[in-house]
């Protein structure tokens, strides 16, 4: 059985496992651990204002992650979007229960808008963004608060929220 559940200490190494992989090896990104330093203190980093993280779990093994960045205003960086090759899909459908566990958070907390910023080698990710309601927007559209990473050329953003079925 999946299950997504808010990150616990006992996650940490599960949830580089997950991330590193894919960014590194499946995509050819030249980025680091180090060069990642959110992934060393996740509570630190993302549990600041109204921002969260989660983890989807097979089991006890961590196969998803997503993040959320409160960025002042209402507003959150959607981060950290990875989902391990095996369970990727709408057979399986972690993608969509972890975008739907970060929506209705932002809808407990009220906030209005959604950004992400992306590299163009992840196409599957691009569709499913589309897919699911966000808008491609230029990067000049962001706001001021967005912490823009080297790797991101394109920007997407969710406005109004609401979960999707």
């Amino acid at each position: 059985m999946i299950e997504v559940v808010p990150f616990s200490s006992q996650h940490q190494t599960g949830v580089i496992d997950v991330i590193l992989p894919i960014q590194q090896i499946e995509f050819g990104i030249p980025i680091t651990l180090q060069e990642q330093p959110d992934l060393l203190d996740i509570p630190g980093f993302y549990r600041k204002g109204e921002g969260n993280f989660w983890v989807a779990l097979s089991g006890e093994e961590v196969i998803g992650t997503i993040a959320l960045l409160d960025i002042g205003n209402a507003q959150g960086a959607l981060r950290k979007m990875f989902v391990k090759p095996l369970f990727r899909g709408p057979e399986h459908g972690v993608a969509i229960r972890l975008l739907n566990a970060l929506l209705q958070w932002c809808t407990l907390h009220g906030f209005n808008g959604i950004y992400l910023g992306t590299t163009p080698k992840y196409l599957a990710a691009h569709r499913f963004y589309k897919k699911n309601g966000f808008n491609e927007i230029l990067k000049s559209e962001l706001p001021p608060t967005f912490p823009i990473m080297s790797v991101d050329t394109k920007f997407y953003r969710l406005a109004p929220l609401h979960p999707i079925q």
